[in-house]
């Protein structure tokens, strides 16, 4: 196979999943969908800066243990205690730069998942399509496709499970009042992040039946940040039937506009009639509307814990725009 043939299919092979990995997530956020710009640079991040700062600080930490152990024990030593720190306090920076730039799109633990999710997966493609090329050079077309497999679909959503923990742990700390409890919640999505990691690495490094503690490992991840995912949702829910019911009282939402509002297969429902009733424009109306409403609430939610200006603010400015489209 010529290098260009190479290169192209490695691409293919790591890009198909994760376009799908992707689309699940975005699905995921059924009640506020994140700006697409916003989680295009999260996954820029994860695919450019955290690939290229990686391999420089990977190499200059794990320099003394290959000197000392030797190259394939350094290698192993290197993916087992110097990656996960390294790799996760890299691809974390970009939930961390969402939190001092933009807070505002992290309404919930789900967007907080979200970011740090789309961060991995951008980390994974680049990093798949290297290791995809080098395990051709070495073993052929047989032992590629076998690692396309393990690491597109068994393992194809580690770095998006590590890194998602950071951004729950953010997104936490974003609802707490005491300064230590937002440290705590950061620091604890951190070392979560780097221990998942660690014992992934750790599994694989050492190979045989410790490759089975990273299958369980990692799946177990993954179930729990599914439940998380499921629960998020759910206070979501929580919070629109609470906070929206208010504007029905003052008049800026019919009672049967709640209704819709408040259930994520109602809205599809409703504005898939609007595009085949109405046409694009009258679509994008109705999606803008019912994302508005929904950061309505979470704003209401927000002011509710912190009485905060900036809330306040954003409130009476998203009842002024709802007031302004009519029609949801």
């Amino acid at each position: 196979m010529s290098s260009s043939s190479l290169l192209l299919l490695s691409i293919l092979a790591a890009a198909l999943p994760v376009t799908l990995y992707i689309g699940l997530i975005y699905w995921a956020d059924r009640y506020e969908k994140e700006p697409w710009w916003l989680l295009l640079a999260t996954f820029f991040w994860g695919a450019v800066p955290s690939i290229l700062f990686a391999y420089i600080f990977n190499s200059i930490f794990s320099l003394p243990l290959y000197l000392v152990a030797g190259d394939t024990l350094g290698e192993s030593l290197s993916a087992t205690f110097v990656a996960p720190i390294v790799e996760e306090t890299i691809k974390g920076l970009a939930v961390v730069g969402i939190l001092l730039l933009w807070r505002d799109e992290i309404d919930s633990p789900l967007d907080g998942i979200i970011y740090g999710a789309m961060v991995g997966l951008g980390f994974a493609l680049v990093e798949n399509v290297y290791y995809f090329i080098n395990v051709y050079q070495e073993g052929g077309i047989d032992a590629w496709g076998i690692n396309v497999f393990i690491r597109s679909i068994v393992f194809g959503l580690n770095h998006a499970l590590f890194t998602s923990m950071i951004g729950l742990g953010i997104a936490l700390a974003r609802s707490f009042t005491q300064p230590l409890a937002k440290v705590a919640a950061v620091m604890g999505g951190w070392a979560t992040a780097v221990f998942l990691h660690f014992l992934h690495n750790l599994s694989v490094s050492f190979g045989n039946l410790l490759c089975l503690v990273a299958l369980f490992s990692d799946w177990a991840g993954l179930l729990l940040t599914l439940l998380i995912i499921v629960w998020a949702l759910l206070q979501e829910r929580q919070w629109l039937r609470h906070y929206l019911a208010e504007e029905v009282s003052l008049g800026y939402l019919t009672s049967s506009q709640y209704v819709i509002v408040c259930s994520g297969r109602q809205r599809v429902r409703y504005q898939w009639g609007v595009l085949l009733g109405h046409g694009p424009a009258a679509y994008w109306r109705t999606v803008r509307s019912h994302h508005r409403l929904s950061e309505l609430a979470y704003k209401k939610h927000h002011y509710k814990r912190f009485q905060d200006e900036r809330s306040r603010e954003l409130i009476e400015s998203l009842r002024a725009e709802i007031q302004a489209q009519g029609q949801v």
